[in-house]
């Protein structure tokens, strides 16, 4: 039962370095996602539920139900996995992504939104530009440089394609989440400005979560609060069997 990670936008695998180095658990796969860092396939155009399809295919090729783990969008996959192929799923911890039809998407995700505008906004954009507001989240200062560096054509178009066909997955994927049956945790940072903590409850009860943890971090507490996030994991997972 391998333990899955599902990461973010706009990171890679790499944002799972931190939380990987203190998990004890080698049995660890960290998912790559299309348009992120893997080529995007023929076909494929990077929409919701295309990224789920193509996670419950990956998770088909494993021996037995995995230990999902997903980080803001990741979260909602995530969630939305365990909902949709519970039989893939032994057990989930998502966080710092809401999946509820109330909230109000952040400024920047209206901006990819919105035709033209989220196209002007792609080819403005510089790195540098990017490095501080994703350190003041809870990047590393190397991650967010990499992070930001790494937004290539091919990734402004994969963020635009999926942010756009998600506008209302909040009332598409919410109701859903009642079918989900494997134990889940949730965890957030407490200080996440682009999706607020109280977030964190709904999906909670939403999806009868047995436990819930909250970060002293920004946005990307999987990376400012490795190591407390990890040890909760740890007992999360010593608790299933």
């Amino acid at each position: 039962m391998p333990v899955v990670l599902i990461h973010g936008v706009p990171d890679t695998t790499e944002v799972w370095d931190s939380l990987r180095g203190e998990l004890s658990r080698k049995d660890v796969l960290a998912l790559k996602l299309p348009g992120f860092d893997d080529v995007v396939p023929p076909g494929f155009t990077c929409t919701k539920e295309e990224y789920v399809n193509f996670i419950a295919e990956r998770l088909e090729e494993l021996d037995s139900p995995a230990d999902l783990v997903g980080h803001d969008w990741g979260c909602l996959l995530t969630a939305r996995v365990a909902s949709t192929r519970p039989e893939l799923v032994r057990s989930w911890a998502a966080g710092d992504g809401p999946l509820d039809a109330c909230y109000d998407w952040h400024p920047l995700a209206k901006i990819w939104q919105t035709p033209g505008e989220g196209e002007r906004w792609m080819e403005e954009v510089k790195p540098s530009e990017l490095v501080k507001p994703l350190t003041e989240e809870g990047l590393l200062l190397e991650v967010a440089r990499r992070t930001a560096e790494r937004l290539d054509r091919r990734m402004k178009a994969t963020i635009l394609n999926l942010y756009r066909s998600a506008k209302e997955v909040g009332s598409e994927w919410q109701p859903e989440l009642r079918n989900i049956r494997s134990p889940g945790l949730v965890f957030w940072g407490a200080r996440d400005k682009a999706c607020p903590v109280q977030f964190s409850e709904t999906l909670a009860a939403d999806t009868r979560a047995i436990q819930t943890v909250i970060l002293d971090a920004g946005h990307w507490s999987i990376v400012e609060r490795s190591k407390e996030l990890a040890a909760a994991l740890e007992e999360f997972w010593s608790n299933l069997s």
